[in-house]
């Protein structure tokens, strides 16, 4: 597996891998309007250009995870974390995770994941991301915010 910045070419392919991640998602929470299987190749190339998008790739090239992230002054927001359904328990979202800290290198990193997300939940504990809020956004579904702070200086 090798881990790079995903290209504007790779959208389509990180587009199709995002709708095939996000099926247990939408099968936890009963719900198949979540947003990253609704997002269009026209709103993936608008956040493209504000992003910092990595993608891992197989030995034959294909796509199997990414994550992407911004920067605002001192914090990075992490979102969109997916790795192939088929490819999940093997390290490569963890690997991905600490990729695009490395990459971004803020103080701080924040991200959210569902309440019911429980692998999502342990991944990012094991990371060292810590819970500080949680929202509630519609009936049944709630939002977990974590964060992160890093010291520069280990990496």
């Amino acid at each position: 597996m090798i881990i790079t910045k995903a290209k504007l070419t790779d959208l389509e392919q990180i587009l199709e891998l995002q709708y095939l991640a996000y099926q247990s998602e939408a099968v936890l929470y009963n719900d198949f309007s979540i947003q990253p299987l609704k997002q269009t190749l026209g709103e993936i190339r608008q956040e493209y250009e504000k992003c910092i998008f990595l993608k891992a790739t197989d030995e034959m090239g294909n796509i199997i995870g990414s994550v992407r992230a911004y920067t605002n002054g001192d914090t990075t927001y992490v979102g969109k974390l997916i790795v192939h359904p088929s490819r999940q328990g093997q390290g490569i979202g963890t690997k991905l995770m600490l990729a695009i800290e490395r990459e971004s290198r803020a103080e701080r990193y924040e991200l959210f994941t569902g309440y019911k997300s429980t692998r999502n939940l342990r991944l990012y504990e094991y990371l060292g991301y810590t819970k500080f809020r949680e929202q509630t956004v519609a009936d049944g579904l709630a939002f977990i915010y974590m964060e992160k702070y890093l010291d520069n200086h280990e990496m």
